[in-house]
């Protein structure tokens, strides 16, 4: 794991390949001492733009005060030029395409299988437009367009005008529009055949091909034609504005596709454009500089100002401040951060201002991680999509089939002009059977469901994960930190009889500064907040289990158990039902006893998270059985679950038993799943029909699970539920639209319905009526970000 971290570590310094490897294999020398390091240490410093490493500080001081001795013997161990790629996203971008994500080169292009435009595994965030394959569409397409609304004008109109334009002209006005603008569907067309993939582009390039040549021919040789191919003039009729208007219609299709295909990573580019730009370092001397965020190392002091971006993840080091990480939890309230509470990079220091100290820099950021998160799933197929593949290139060589026939068919049966009429239903075949939309159906709806969905906290592996995910009607839940807060908090004070509770609350607290124990400093914060004025304590003592000991303002005090008051003679008989009670309740009790004299407890319990009910509600409304399973013991557990109406609980429950108990509701026929955080949940997160992790907890938990909540909040599993649910319901509109226009258009244009309704399809709004249900698809698609 470590490796790895290096290693993404390093590409995003920017280190040349060459001199990445050196490092790997150690060659990397302190040029003071000519000790072997590594980049992981972190004794850093830079000269002329060329970063060196060193064993120590005192080596990289002895350095800063020579720089150009010490250089010059260290050589090129280090690179010359140190470039600053985006913070966001690894070194040397990968071109991918959006239907067959196996396809993966270092350039842009088409892809081999299908003829999309390829795209970047991680989009850049730049304009949406910056499309390099748009931008030649569309000067394709806007420098042709008045030849093709010419030559148009005059097939449709030019006898009623009174133009009589001979055909070799009209020849000379199209073969722009098709020869040069559509040039690009006749290279990927002949890739499709080279390949053996039939794909849309195989249909276009038959279609206009067979369009424009076959008039190429009826222009240059009328002769070579059969009878049966000329009008009552003698003329063998052409197709020239058929050919140019598909052309032109398929380039305007794609531009609308391309710019609307370009939304769809929107919600990535929205990620990466949170990351600022620099960081506020403060430096050994206690200055401050502004430094990009490509110089800033692990361990750096930082200091967040109020209302700045958090530079990189780390841990908060002096101040206190609100925190604003709804753009990657999708939770609106501010968390407060204190000394020692971890900040993700990217989130907004609302308030106070922060000195922090950077954990995680470059691409081991958990924005980082998201956005490297998201184009992995945006690129993986559906298993829905998998059918959609196999149909789509069995189709294509049915369409053929289908067009040659329909040729055949109206040249041998359709009389005096059959076979002029052949020729349009054939073009018209092949162009309306595209099966782009089918091809589109289910990559939009996942790449847009993927994106959405990282914006509300939840992170999907994969696209066979969105679309299991609503099949789930069992989820297995922890208690600590899922369901409660996961850390104690103050809940109340019991006073015996003529004792005040202030007063019983703040000796405890008084007695609680010397101890570390989370209990301990639950009751002093409590106090504090109280405003409460507090003692000093002297001899103090901690018995380990049981409770503290210690003098305060005089007074002998000793607060903990039952075991502890009973070793120190102390009665609890007075408060002992109420404890009890309060323990039923889940909560942990302390007795506080001066001198011998009980004065009261304290009750410290783990607070249940505000969000909580409504989630649980939520998950009950879906349909979803909620089962806890906590280590916790099984009075708490089951006073927690009596308070949120969940259906079933398991308490003291080992990082075994849980794998078991996943085992068992699958044997019942349950589909479940499992949500954790810790690396003795893996082996439950992996055997779980799906498993969630919450984000809060380890790397291993994040790989072993299907689906992670960025916030480890269960009103994230109703949400992915939900979005889940609004996916797969996305892609089956479209599959069922594509098969649906499909089964009506090939029969249209093949001229099926002539003898009846006198019906026959143009080539051209076959053309439109492709372009068209693509970008239905995709728009479609997009309405999934409107969703909530």
């Amino acid at each position: 794991m470590d490796m790895h971290k290096h290693h993404h570590h390093e590409s995003h310094a920017g280190v040349s390949t060459a001199h990445g490897a050196a490092a790997a294999a150690g060659d990397l020398k302190d040029p003071v001492c000519g000790m072997a390091v590594t980049e992981a240490s972190v004794h850093q410093a830079e000269y002329e733009g060329r970063p060196y490493w060193f064993c120590s500080a005192r080596c990289r001081s002895k350095f800063l005060s020579e720089p150009a001795r010490y250089a010059a013997v260290a050589g090129t161990a280090a690179p010359a030029t140190r470039p600053e790629p985006l913070p966001e996203a690894p070194a040397g971008t990968i071109y991918t395409c959006p239907m067959h994500p196996e396809i993966r080169q270092d350039h842009p292009g088409s892809c081999p299988k299908c003829g999309m435009a390829l795209e970047p595994l991680i989009p850049e965030a730049t304009a949406d437009d910056d499309n390099p394959e748009l931008r030649d569409f569309s000067r394709r397409f806007w420098w042709t367009l008045p030849l093709t609304v010419i030559v148009t004008i005059q097939a449709m109109a030019g006898h009623r005008l009174g133009w009589v334009v001979p055909s070799w002209l009209e020849m000379v006005l199209a073969a722009p529009v098709v020869l040069w603008a559509g040039w690009p569907f006749f290279v990927r067309g002949a890739q499709s055949i080279v390949h053996r993939s039939p794909n849309m582009w195989t249909l276009i390039s038959l279609g206009t091909g067979a369009a424009y040549f076959y008039s190429v021919v009826a222009t240059l040789a009328p002769e070579l034609f059969p009878a049966g191919f000329a009008d009552m003039h003698g003329r063998v009729g052409v197709y020239y504005e058929a050919a140019a208007v598909i052309v032109s219609l398929t380039l305007l299709g794609q531009m609308l596709e391309l710019r609307a295909r370009s939304q769809t990573s929107a919600a990535i580019r929205q990620l990466l454009g949170m990351a600022p730009k620099t960081a506020r370092r403060i430096e050994p001397d206690g200055s401050e500089s502004d430094v990009p965020l490509t110089h800033v190392h692990v361990g750096d002091l930082l200091r967040v100002r109020p209302g700045e971006k958090v530079p990189v993840d780390g841990v908060v080091v002096d101040g206190s401040s609100a925190v604003d990480e709804s753009m990657l939890t999708g939770e609106p309230v501010p968390v407060t951060k204190r000394p020692g509470d971890k900040l993700i990079g990217a989130t907004i220091n609302t308030s106070g201002s922060m000195t922090m100290r950077s954990e995680r820099v470059g691409s081991q950021t958990v924005l980082s991680q998201i956005v490297q998160m998201v184009a992995q799933a945006q690129r993986s197929k559906a298993p829905m999509q998998r059918m959609a593949d196999r149909v789509a290139g069995w189709f294509v060589m049915i369409v053929v089939a289908i067009a040659i026939a329909s040729f055949l068919a109206w040249g041998l049966l359709g009389g005096e002009q059959g076979w002029q009429y052949g020729v349009i239903n054939a073009v018209a075949v092949l162009i309306i059977a595209c099966p782009c939309a089918l091809g589109l159906a289910t990559p939009m709806s996942i790449m847009v469901a993927t994106g959405k969905a990282a914006t509300q906290g939840v992170l999907f592996r994969d696209a066979s994960a969105i679309e299991n995910f609503r099949r789930v009607d069992t989820v297995i839940v922890d208690k600590t930190g899922t369901l409660t807060e996961g850390r104690p908090a103050f809940d109340r004070v019991v006073a015996s009889s003529g004792v005040e509770k202030a007063e019983v609350l703040r000796l405890a607290a008084s007695l609680d500064q010397g101890s570390e124990h989370p209990l301990a400093d639950a009751i002093v914060q409590a106090a504090r907040a109280r405003k409460l004025v507090l003692a000093r304590v002297e001899g103090f003592e901690s018995s380990t289990g049981i409770g503290v000991r210690g003098v305060v303002e005089g007074r002998r005090l000793a607060l903990g158990n039952t075991a502890l008051m009973a070793g120190d003679g102390v009665d609890v008989a007075p408060l002992a039902a109420a404890g009890e009670e309060l323990r039923r309740e889940g909560a942990s009790v302390m007795y506080l006893a001066a001198d011998g004299r009980l004065l009261g407890l304290l009750a410290v319990a783990d607070p249940v998270k505000a969000s909580t009910p409504e989630a649980v509600q939520s998950l009950h409304a879906a349909g979803m059985r909620v089962v806890m399973a906590t280590g916790d013991g099984v009075t708490t557990a089951r006073a927690v679950a009596a308070r949120l109406g969940i259906d079933e609980v398991h308490g003291e429950v080992k990082p075994a038993d849980k794998l078991a108990l996943v085992e068992r509701l699958q044997r019942e026929g349950r589909v479940v799943a499992m949500a954790g955080d810790g690396i003795n949940d893996a082996p439950a997160l992996a055997r779980a029909d799906v498993g969630v992790a919450m984000g809060t907890g380890t790397d291993v938990a994040m790989s072993s699970a299907q689906v992670t909540l960025v916030k480890g909040d269960l009103r994230g599993i109703a949400r992915a539920r939900n979005i889940s649910e609004a996916t797969v319901a996305n892609m089956r509109q479209n599959l069922l639209f594509a098969f649906v226009y499909n089964a009506l258009g090939v029969p249209i244009a093949t001229g099926l319905l002539y003898p009846f309704t006198g019906w026959l399809l143009s080539p051209m709004i076959a053309a439109l009526a492709m372009s068209l249900s693509s970008l239905s698809v995709v728009s479609n698609a997009l309405r999934l970000r409107a969703s909530s």
